[in-house]
């Protein structure tokens, strides 16, 4: 605790939020974002080791010190939130963080387990299993039908963002129980920006795939009703069409809050390299064609002041401010409120650490 008492004296200097040009709308700094008791949700991403765990982290445990219940909840299938909070959070089920005085707790969700749980539906649904029932019993028009839609590759081969989706569906259905109803704000630690940008496919793949599946449920609800009832089948297949109806609305839902202005925002995370702002720019430019809310961009280790540089620390800085300039220029980054936050020299690991940071980064 008191190496992080001076690293914080040697960067409080530093500690600024900037802005590299005049945002499109006023944008506040965190007693804006704590504010009001209406459930509010924030989403980080990002391109992949940039520290999108450790601000989502740091947020969750400044909302929670700031008297919020908060929930933080991890879609990324490489979770790093254990790491981060250096506590066991695996296991796909909400886990109260330790060391707070107010109620924080954290969700690792296991994608795999829940797009399995999603096969096993669907299959029972008029997936490869349906088919080949049919078949037996010389349905061939039916079976024909089936083919087109090719609903065994579909399983057996998920499209793009299937994970992420089915993963922020089932955090949905957690949210819709009343027992979660305490949480003020929700914190979503996102994949890497490809995950991410794959998610907006989502209306798409619903459109294609489980909008068809209930389709072909409709169709063969009645040439097929004596042999369900023959065979005992009905209550089954209705359970199942009624759990993938259950599971498209949510997704649904997913679509709806993350262009919802009012309660939803977006904040993208980066370093200063100009690959990694190149990335954040192309993020940025998906998530506005998708009217999705961004207003803020952090920018993560900078390399702080220094009266003597070595020779490496000159060409890097070299290097960063470079990027920090395409930021100004850049046409879909330089009207969001730009939080620059120091590199430390200390590993952000445990709450401490995490609080620390987070009077940084979130001013």
């Amino acid at each position: 605790m008191f190496l992080f008492l001076i690293v914080f004296l040697n960067f409080k200097f530093l500690l600024a939020v900037k802005s590299v040009a005049a945002p499109a709308e006023p944008v506040s700094g965190f007693d804006e974002m704590a504010s009001g008791t209406q459930r509010k949700y924030y989403m980080l991403g990002g391109k992949g080791g940039v520290g999108k765990t450790s601000c989502a982290a740091s947020l969750a445990v400044k909302f929670a010190n700031n008297g919020h219940p908060t929930l933080v909840v991890s879609t990324d299938p490489a979770h790093s939130l254990s790491d981060s909070f250096a506590q066991d959070l695996t296991g796909g089920r909400l886990v109260p963080v330790e060391g707070l005085d107010y109620p924080l707790f954290a969700l690792e969700i296991n994608p795999e387990k829940a797009r399995e749980e999603f096969r096993n539906v669907s299959k029972t649904n008029g997936g490869t299993g349906v088919k080949d029932f049919m078949d037996g019993m010389g349905l061939g028009m039916l079976v024909e039908q089936l083919g087109e839609l090719k609903l065994g590759e579909l399983l057996d081969t998920p499209p793009p963002g299937l994970d992420e989706a089915i993963a922020i569906s089932k955090v949905m259905q957690f949210l819709e129980s009343e027992e979660y109803s305490m949480f003020t704000r929700i914190v979503f630690d996102t994949a890497p920006t490809g995950h991410t940008l794959r998610l907006l496919s989502l209306p798409d793949f619903l459109d294609a795939s489980i909008g068809k599946i209930l389709k072909l449920k409709q169709k063969l609800a009645s040439a097929t009703s004596a042999i369900k009832s023959v065979f005992g089948q009905e209550g089954t297949r209705q359970d199942a069409a009624d759990k993938l109806e259950r599971l498209r609305e949510r997704m649904v839902k997913v679509r709806e809050l993350f262009r919802d202005t009012d309660s939803t925002e977006f904040v993208i995370v980066t370093i200063p390299t100009v690959m990694a702002i190149s990335e954040s720019s192309r993020l940025r430019a998906s998530l506005r064609k998708e009217n999705v809310p961004v207003r803020r961009l952090i920018v993560n280790q900078i390399l702080p002041p220094s009266a003597s540089d070595c020779k490496f620390c000159a060409v890097k800085r070299k290097d960063q401010m470079r990027a920090l300039d395409m930021i100004q220029n850049d046409p879909e980054l330089s009207s969001l409120m730009i939080t620059q936050s120091p590199l430390v020299d200390v590993e952000i690991r445990g709450v401490p650490a995490l609080k620390f940071m987070g009077d940084i980064v979130w001013k």
